[in-house]
């Protein structure tokens, strides 16, 4: 039995729908709300250079982290003060999110920072396309595309957050 498509994110601001379907990676976190400071539970959806939020995993996203505008995702237990909690920063925003377990935390850091590699400026893919902020990372033609983790190299540049400690 298939599954029913998921219905598209629609952007308020510009009008353009997102496809949903086909994530990389998707599943429940806990998210803290950006003006009441509530904790609640959403379904998220990796696909290319965008994180979707949406109540269920079957109904349309209400809400979009753009991952090409972040410099960070790190662990944030500390200031959340919640347990397999983490951090994606933008120079705007800090969106506070926890997963189930220390598992599912490390799961989303490690996808998530791979999204963001590939949007910076310093992500080199072997066949030497380099990606960055005006290329392939923010253009709807990334929106079908699969990555293949093994087929890219990380830059240890000084540029790339990942790789400073």
């Amino acid at each position: 039995m298939s599954r029913l498509a998921r219905p598209p994110y629609i952007d308020t601001t510009t009008g353009i729908a997102y496809d949903t379907d086909k994530a990389e990676f998707e599943g429940y976190l806990t998210k803290q709300s950006m003006w009441l400071r509530d904790w609640r539970r959403r379904y998220f959806i990796l696909k290319g250079s965008r994180l979707f939020f949406a109540k269920t995993p079957y109904e349309a996203p209400h809400g979009m982290i753009d991952l090409s505008r972040c410099t960070t995702v790190k662990s944030a237990d500390l200031k959340a003060h919640k347990k397999h909690s983490f951090e994606i920063s933008t120079p705007d925003t800090t969106y506070l999110l926890y997963a189930d377990d220390e598992k599912a935390k490390d799961d989303w850091i490690g996808s998530v920072g791979r999204a963001i590699v590939r949007c910076s400026s310093t992500y080199v893919s072997k066949g030497g396309a380099q990606g960055g902020k005006g290329g392939n990372g923010n253009n709807l033609g990334t929106m079908n595309e699969d990555y293949d983790d093994d087929s890219s190299d990380y830059s240890n540049s000084s540029n790339n957050p990942y790789f400073n400690d």
